[in-house]
């Protein structure tokens, strides 16, 4: 898989997860300070949607420091679905119940260990296909084209 990771600070844990996802196997795509550039936060999440939402990427990897900066401005791609995961548990199920294609994380809060748990749980977990989440998923499609 292809896989863009962001973040606008570089640290221990963007780079165990970058460490991470090559050891897996998948092919990683690095922007923001992790690429060696400075750009904000907004600009970091909003690379990183737009490169999942276009399909250069299969999934997206973002940090900043709460994780809720690159979310919102990852969200605001149309076919984003970016998921601030504290536990593997919320990251399994962003991706079965809310079909997550961006998994987001806080510097502050994650440490290298925990990151890897939940990198490992995303990654691992399969978009489900009960009828009551596609449902969902679909409204959440309609959304992004301005309907309700």
């Amino acid at each position: 898989m292809n896989v863009v990771v962001g973040s606008d600070e570089r640290t221990a844990l963007t780079d165990r997860i970058v460490a991470d996802l090559r050891e897996m196997g998948h092919v990683v795509e690095t922007t923001g300070a992790l690429a060696g550039t400075d750009d904000e936060w907004a600009e970091v999440g909003a690379t990183v949607g737009r490169a999942v939402a276009s399909g250069d990427a299969t999934f997206g990897v973002l940090f900043c420091w709460t994780g809720t900066g690159v979310s919102i401005a990852a969200n605001k791609v149309p076919g984003v679905r970016a998921a601030l995961c504290a536990d593997a548990e919320t990251a399994r199920m962003a991706r079965r119940y809310n079909h997550a294609n961006v998994l987001v994380m806080s510097l502050r809060l994650t440490s290298e260990t925990v990151g890897t748990e939940i990198l490992t749980a995303f990654l691992g977990s399969p978009d489900g296909d009960d009828a009551f989440d596609r449902r969902n998923v679909a409204a959440l499609g309609r959304l992004d084209d301005g309907g309700e």
